[in-house]
């Protein structure tokens, strides 16, 4: 009896962890979603200015080698950007067919012509606007910024 009940207890662990794998999604695709989150996801703030860019590209880890040239940030929570990736498929610059569109509040940061790697600058727009995110996983993540 104790035998039969190890086995049961077993297989009820392995069908949860194969459970898990499945919602899980893959390191790669993990690995990219944790990285959008970091470049393009501050739910917290409404952004908008250039103190705001200046401070978030370099907290972000966006100014470490050389400035980015631009970025966008989006204020929402995670869930309504996770939600973008459950709408129509179109197709993402590169060609390929895993993108998704939603409208958001965003800032946009673009690099002024007057910096340098050691000190970034840029300029804020913030807006509501159009923005296209690539998915990818079971379920879908967000793991890229089209456009």
């Amino acid at each position: 009896v104790m035998a039969l009940q190890r086995t049961h207890s077993l297989l009820l662990l392995l069908l949860t962890l194969l459970g898990l794998q499945l919602v899980q999604p893959s390191y790669g695709q993990d690995r990219m979603y944790q990285r959008f989150l970091r470049q393009h996801v501050d739910p917290q703030e409404t952004g908008g200015n250039d103190n705001y860019c200046n401070l978030m590209m370099q907290r972000r880890k966006m100014t470490l080698h050389r400035c980015k040239s631009f970025n966008t940030f989006i204020h929402e929570d995670i869930w309504s950007i996770r939600s973008i990736c459950s709408t129509e498929n179109i197709q993402c610059k590169n060609g390929k067919m895993n993108c998704h569109e939603g409208v958001v509040k965003v800032t946009d940061c673009k690099e002024t012509g007057s910096s340098r790697t050691s000190n970034c600058k840029y300029r804020a727009k913030a807006s509501i606007r159009r923005v296209v995110v690539a998915c990818e996983g079971d379920p879908e993540v967000p793991v890229h910024f089209d456009r």
